[in-house]
């Protein structure tokens, strides 16, 4: 449960609401009841789109970062470089590792993440396939995960 791994993050943690597959009168309803526990833990929210719920920043590509904290989205150099010129705040650079959400997607690896993440002015976070002991492996700072939060299980 999503509210069980918000709690159980260190305080000071960022949530990044996507939940794409929610018609848009559910998804601002889920969006308001995590953002409560997120915050009530010391954390920063995030929304995956530009609608203008309170979210303390937006998550997307360059192009369609809303308001707050810009967080974009890349997966090459060339996207990279985009989110760099658009002023984002960091840049969640994926996949680093095979993920269950783009199955059979490229991934970065440990070297390909490096390299790219080393070319940017801005804080980079790994995306993609992560867990707590990938990211040990990867030894970046910053990472953020989906399922690697959910499980144990490794994609």
């Amino acid at each position: 449960m999503i509210e069980e791994a918000l709690r159980a993050l260190p305080p000071g943690s960022g949530f990044v609401f996507r939940h794409y597959h929610l018609d848009p009168e559910t998804r601002q309803a889920r969006f308001a009841a995590l953002a409560d526990v997120a915050r009530s833990c010391g954390h920063v929210v995030i929304l995956a789109g530009s609608e203008p719920w309170g979210a303390d920043g937006h998550y997307g590509p360059p192009e369609r970062l809303g308001e707050g904290l810009r967080l974009a989205t890349a997966h090459d150099g060339a996207e990279l470089q985009a989110a760099i010129a658009a002023g984002a705040d960091g840049i969640f650079l994926s996949p680093v590792f095979p993920t269950a959400s783009h199955p059979g997607a490229a991934s970065l690896g440990v070297h390909g993440f490096h390299v790219l993440a080393q070319q940017s002015p801005i804080p980079v976070i790994a995306l993609g396939g992560m867990t707590a002991d990938r990211a040990r492996a990867l030894d970046w700072p910053r990472w953020g995960a989906i399922d690697g939060l959910a499980s144990t299980k490794v994609a």
